[in-house]
C-alpha cells in the first residue's frame, strides 16, 4: 500500500480531533468531548454501512480524545489548562508541517475526500501549499508563546496570548496577504483583445483552463503546452535557429529549430505545422513525438512536446522570428555546451535526446 493510500484510510480519524478543537474553544472541554464522541461514533457507523468495515483508527483516535479530555477535567489543574491550548496547537502544527513541507499533504487529501467537487489546478495547489506554510509558522510562533506564558507570565498575560493575540496575529498576517494580492492585481497589465490565449494543463497534459500569453510569461507558474521540433539531415546533424536580439527570453542564442506555443483550440499537429512554417518555412514533413517533459524557468512553466523529423529540404527562413539557421554536428554542439552559445532549454533537451538521436 502506498503512503497516499494509507493516509486516505487514516484521514477519517482526524475528524473527531478537529471537531473537539473547534467546540472546546467555544463551549469548553466537556462540550468538546461530547461532540467528538458523537462524531466518532457517527463516522464508525457510516463507514460500516457504506464500506462494511470497522475503522479502528477512528475508534482509537476518539478513545484517546475521551481519555485525555477526562484527565483534563479530573485534574482541574491550573497549569494543565494553561498548557492545553498549546498542546492542541502543537498537534495542528504537526499536521500543517507534514502537509506544507512534505509530499504527504494530509490537509489536501482531507479536502479531496470531503469536498469531492472541488478541483484545483497546479497554480492553486502551489498557492494552497504556501498558505499552509504560512499558517504553520504562525501556529508555531503562537504555540511557543503559549507555553512560555503558561510558566513565566501572569494569568492576564497568558489569557491575552492564548486568546486575543492569536486572532491579532492572523488578522495581521492574512491582512498582509490580502494587500499583497491586491497590489499584485493592480500591477497586472490589461489584456488586449487581440492577445493570444493559451490552454492551461496539468502534468498529464489535460486542459484545465486558459490564460493570456502575457499571464503565462510573468512568473506565475501557469503550466501551458508547447511544441519543439528537432530537424536532422542524413548525417544526423542538428538544425538550430539563432534567436533575434530583441527576444525577451535568451536573445542571440542558438536554440531548437522550431519551438512555439499551442493556442487555445489547436491540436499538437496543427500547432507543430504552423510553428514549423512560421519559424523556418518547413512544409511537407512527417514528425514523430519522442519525448514529453516539464520545463520550469523564472518566467514560465511549460509542458514540452518534443518531435523529431528528417525532412529538411524545404527549410527556408522567411521571418524576423529567426535571425539565422544552420546545421550543427554533434561534435560542434558538445564542444559548445555550457559556454553560453545555446539556450539552457536546448542544452537540457539535447541531453534527453542523445540516445534517441545517435
Amino acid at each position: 500500500m502506498s503512503k497516499s493510500e494509507l493516509l486516505k484510510k487514516l484521514l477519517p480519524g482526524f475528524i473527531p480531533l478537529f471537531v473537539f478543537i473547534a467546540v472546546d474553544g467555544i463551549w469548553g472541554t466537556r462540550a468538546g468531548l461530547v461532540a467528538a464522541l458523537v462524531i466518532g461514533v457517527a463516522e464508525m457507523v457510516w463507514i460500516w454501512i457504506k464500506e462494511k468495515r470497522f475503522d479502528r483508527f477512528v475508534l482509537v483516535d476518539t478513545g484517546l480524545l475521551m481519555a485525555l479530555g477526562s484527565v483534563s477535567i479530573l485534574l482541574d489543574n491550573d497549569i494543565f489548562f494553561k498548557l492545553k491550548p498549546g498542546l492542541i496547537e502543537l498537534i495542528l502544527c504537526a499536521v500543517l508541517g507534514v502537509s506544507a513541507f512534505s509530499k504527504l499533504n494530509i490537509i489536501g487529501l482531507m479536502t479531496k475526500r470531503y469536498m469531492k467537487d472541488m478541483e484545483m489546478n497546479d497554480q492553486q495547489v502551489a498557492q494552497f501549499r504556501k498558505t499552509m506554510q504560512l499558517m504553520f509558522f504562525v501556529f508555531l510562533f503562537h504555540t511557543i508563546l503559549v507555553f512560555y506564558s503558561a510558566f513565566y507570565l501572569s494569568n492576564e498575560a497568558w489569557a491575552f496570548i492564548s486568546g486575543g493575540l492569536f486572532y491579532i496575529l492572523f488578522a495581521v498576517v492574512f491582512g498582509y496577504e490580502f494587500v499583497k494580492q491586491k497590489m499584485k492585481l493592480r500591477k497586472q497589465v490589461v489584456i488586449p483583445d487581440e492577445e493570444e490565449w493559451l490552454p492551461l494543463v496539468n502534468g498529464q497534459g489535460e486542459i484545465i483552463g486558459k490564460a493570456p500569453r502575457s499571464a503565462c510569461h510573468r512568473g506565475e507558474k501557469l503550466l501551458h503546452p508547447v511544441v519543439h521540433l528537432h530537424v536532422f539531415n542524413n548525417q544526423k546533424h542538428v538544425y538550430l535557429q539563432k534567436r533575434p536580439m530583441n527576444k525577451l527570453v535568451q536573445p542571440g542564442k542558438w536554440d531548437t529549430a522550431v519551438g512555439g506555443h499551442i493556442s487555445v483550440g489547436e491540436t499538437l499537429e496543427t500547432a507543430l505545422k504552423r510553428e514549423a512554417f512560421e519559424e523556418i518555412g518547413l512544409t511537407q514533413f512527417s514528425a514523430r513525438l519522442v519525448k514529453t517533459y516539464r520545463w520550469d524557468s523564472e518566467l514560465e512553466c511549460e509542458l514540452v512536446y518534443v518531435f523529431t523529423t528528417h525532412d529538411f529540404k524545404s527549410i527556408h527562413l522567411h521571418s524576423d522570428e529567426v535571425l539565422e539557421g544552420r546545421f550543427w554536428t554533434p561534435k560542434q554542439i558538445e564542444s559548445n555546451i555550457g559556454k553560453g552559445v545555446f539556450t539552457p532549454n536546448f542544452e537540457h533537451e539535447y541531453q534527453l535526446l542523445k540516445k534517441e538521436i545517435f
